[in-house]
């Protein structure tokens, strides 16, 4: 997608062209090249069109019914902050007094779109001329273009201390590289986007939910978040934005939930209970897995293995909870008899501490039957371990 393209995509033509791909985008592709063409538009703008329309289509999980005016290209969608997370990131950057924000590598500008309806004044750079143009069609077709000012621009030139605070996504992709794990790595230089709180000290950096935990600048905030159960991105929030040493939030479901603490905690151990519970992975990976423990009075059956037990059931948003039927030494001939016992021809395999491959081990199981049930393989007290479940309950 060209600037010059987005343009004409934003003439009456184009808005023409892009609802008639999205009459026909659902087709086959050859078809509905031809439909476009037959009502008289050219390749190019028939080909950009259908792009757009089946871009939107994808974009809805993301961006819900916004993503049907929007503008995306397929690596900027790839990367576009949830607009249910960019949403919570906003409504807190307003909470606490932000009124002018710099977003430095906008991209598709899911983020500005966001603190803009917080009424927040924005001022968006990204490197790309192409993405930068993106996002000022997306801030126009949103309705804010009087709040948010795209510019292409090296983010490393913004003069960053007029703004009450930044927001900063480096780039974690390179072309031909893919993802870049290495926040060395990053676009802009990591050494750029970590001294950005020593000159704004309200500041927040979009990363890897992978980042190590000791990149976290003294006193900031590190929050996971996962939306649905899939975990999507880790935030530090620096300075005064700073409200937890850690934090895991779960969107996506009936509520928002939150859980905080110091991430330093270690939880108790002992025997396997008859509850089990697998915590959200913004749990574990915001490294509050004691936290959550001790939230439904639980214990870890291994101090290395994030599964928790309780004796009792605890509604909670933080895990998907199973109850145990059976606790055994893995042993593949044991487990197989066990499950012919019970009829089980279909097996849901969940892992931790094990090097088992769940589809291998089916296969070695030979499973047949009418019935269902889960299996936990794991470590208890430093041995390996099965658990046998007989229903999940997802998070309430």
């Amino acid at each position: 997608m060209t600037p010059e393209l987005l343009a004409v995509l934003q003439t009456p033509e184009g808005a023409e062209a892009l609802a008639v791909a999205a009459e026909v985008g659902d087709g086959e592709p050859l078809a509905a090249a031809s439909a476009l063409r037959a009502r008289g538009f050219g390749a190019e703008l028939a080909a950009a069109a259908l792009t757009q329309a089946s871009l939107r289509r994808r974009a809805a999980v993301k961006f819900g019914p916004d993503a049907a005016g929007m503008f995306f290209t397929r690596h900027g969608l790839e990367q576009a902050t949830r607009a249910v997370v960019a949403q919570r990131r906003a409504a807190r950057l307003a909470a606490c007094g932000v009124r002018t924000l710099a977003d430095l590598g906008c991209g598709l500008g899911s983020d500005a779109l966001a603190a803009a309806r917080h009424g927040i004044s924005v001022y968006a750079v990204d490197a790309d001329p192409a993405t930068a143009a993106l996002a000022a069609a997306n801030a126009a077709a949103a309705g804010l273009a009087d709040r948010i000012t795209v510019t292409c621009a090296d983010a490393t030139t913004v003069a960053v201390e007029g703004y009450d605070a930044v927001f900063a996504d480096p780039a974690r992709r390179q072309t031909g590289r893919g993802r870049v794990f290495d926040p060395k790595a990053y676009s802009p230089p990591w050494d750029f986007v970590a001294g950005l709180a020593r000159r704004v000290p309200r500041t927040v950096l979009k990363l890897a939910p992978g980042i190590d935990h000791g990149l976290l600048p003294p006193g900031a905030e590190g929050e996971w978040v996962s939306v649905g159960g899939d975990l999507v991105e880790a935030a530090f929030w620096c300075g005064p934005l700073a409200a937890a040493p850690r934090r895991a939030t779960l969107l996506g479901g009936p509520e928002p939930a939150e859980l905080t603490g110091s991430g330093r905690e270690r939880a108790p151990t002992g025997p396997v209970g008859a509850w089990f519970y697998d915590p959200d992975p913004a749990v574990v990976r915001s490294h509050l897995v004691a936290e959550f423990a001790a939230s439904v009075g639980g214990r870890l059956g291994d101090p290395e293995i994030a599964y928790v037990y309780t004796d009792d059931p605890v509604d909670t948003p933080f895990a998907r909870r199973l109850e145990v039927t059976d606790v055994l030494p893995f042993s593949l001939k044991r487990l197989r008899a066990l499950l012919r016992d019970r009829g089980v021809g279909t097996l849901e395999i969940r892992k931790r501490g094990s090097a088992l491959v769940p589809d291998q081990l089916r296969k070695d199981l030979r499973l047949s039957g009418p019935n269902a049930a889960g299996l936990v393989l794991t470590r208890v007290d430093g041995a390996p371990a099965a658990l046998l479940t007989a229903h999940s309950t997802p998070p309430v």
